[in-house]
């Protein structure tokens, strides 16, 4: 099972709504593209590299467009979608509550 924590889903509706201020259209599109590369997740949970930042094997990311997706491998059949941050961005400890 994939799940969104609440932060990772207010930084998605965030993107989105910034997206949607040029054009509402993309801004669907990509958003509704980033929950899809989440999905599968649970089948695949190392599907993605790991956060070079913080050394957590358990902690790996996704990449879309200039989109960094961080999720956590929780067990067997749990992953917890953390943030969804700009890759340009720096990534911090409050981008990823514990």
């Amino acid at each position: 099972m994939v799940k969104w924590s609440h932060h990772a889903k207010a930084q998605l509706r965030h993107i989105h709504d910034y997206i949607s201020e040029d054009s509402p259209l993309y801004a669907k599109r990509v958003s509704e593209e980033l929950v899809q590369k989440t999905i599968g997740l649970d089948e695949l949970p190392r599907k993605g590299r790991t956060v070079a930042e913080l050394n957590n094997d358990a902690v790996r990311e996704l990449r879309l467009y200039s989109y960094r997706i961080l999720y956590e491998i929780k067990s067997d059949n749990l992953i917890e979608v953390l943030a969804v941050i700009h890759k340009r961005r720096h990534l911090e400890e409050e981008d990823i509550p514990r």
